[in-house]
């Protein structure tokens, strides 16, 4: 799997994530400040999964029709640090679950996922 890590997603967790061999681009690295349709549209050029905090991405894609085929998994958890939506993520790739072609989202107590 391949990762975009979008612009709201710590730096420390994308290194996290790199650290233990995944492939992640992170918007805050590569493409500061870019519209988030532009964000899909590399994504899905890239076949890269979407890691973002932010839920317009449901809506550009359920409600606007913005084709994604490769997945996003929107974090909606509280106070954090830096590390922990990595740390988090680790442990979710461990599980059974997957997460091509769904859009995921992962709440403190909750996994839901639709197809997309």
């Amino acid at each position: 799997m391949k990762f975009l890590a979008n612009e709201n997603i710590p730096l420390a967790s994308v290194v996290k994530l790199r650290n233990e061999g995944l492939d992640v681009v992170s918007v805050s690295e590569d493409f500061p400040s870019v519209k988030d349709e532009a964000v899909i549209l590399f994504a899905s050029m890239e076949n890269r999964i979407i890691i973002t905090f932010d839920r317009d991405y449901g809506e550009l894609i359920f409600k606007h029709n913005l084709q994604h085929s490769a997945g996003v998994i929107y974090l909606r958890i509280g106070d954090f640090q830096p590390e922990e939506p990595a740390e988090l993520l680790l442990n979710l790739f461990k599980t059974e679950l997957n997460f091509e072609g769904y859009f995921t989202v992962v709440s403190e107590n909750n996994i839901r996922q639709r197809k997309l």
